[in-house]
């Protein structure tokens, strides 16, 4: 399988970290850091969204740049980033995209579902989101 058309996959435990940290800030965007091993998340990292808006997000820069250095000191390399869309859409935005800095990561997508949220995880390919699995496991 390519790496392009590779999912992630990653705990329930670190899912509920994420899902608990998208909750805990809205009606803002959340954000945050996955980093692993090849396919397999490991750790999952929120930061601060620096903008404290409800529909775009900017990584508090001291904060994204020790999580950066967390992931290298324990060997684990960016695997993807996540963000909250609180009032939609669902997928990656046109801003999302054009401000997708680390083009190699998996992008993660939190938005409203029912009572509670729901994840999608993209790969991107010359400008465009591409969706690919993200595999929950106990």
């Amino acid at each position: 399988m390519d790496e392009l058309s590779q999912g992630l996959r990653i705990s329930a435990n670190l899912y509920a970290c994420m899902l608990s940290d998208v909750s805990l800030r809205a009606p803002l965007e959340a954000c945050g850091l996955l980093g692993g091993v090849g396919d397999l998340c490991l750790a999952v990292i929120p930061v601060t969204n620096a903008l404290q808006s409800r529909v775009r997000f900017r990584m508090q820069p001291v904060e994204q740049l020790r999580a950066f250095l967390l992931l290298e000191g324990h060997g684990l390399s960016l695997l993807g980033i996540y963000h909250s869309h609180p009032a939609g859409p669902e997928g990656m935005s046109a801003l999302d995209l054009a401000e997708a800095y680390y083009p190699e990561a998996a992008h993660l997508i939190w938005s409203p579902s029912g009572a509670g949220w729901e994840c999608r995880c993209y790969r991107l390919l010359d400008g465009r989101a591409l969706p690919v699995p993200l595999r929950v496991f106990q």
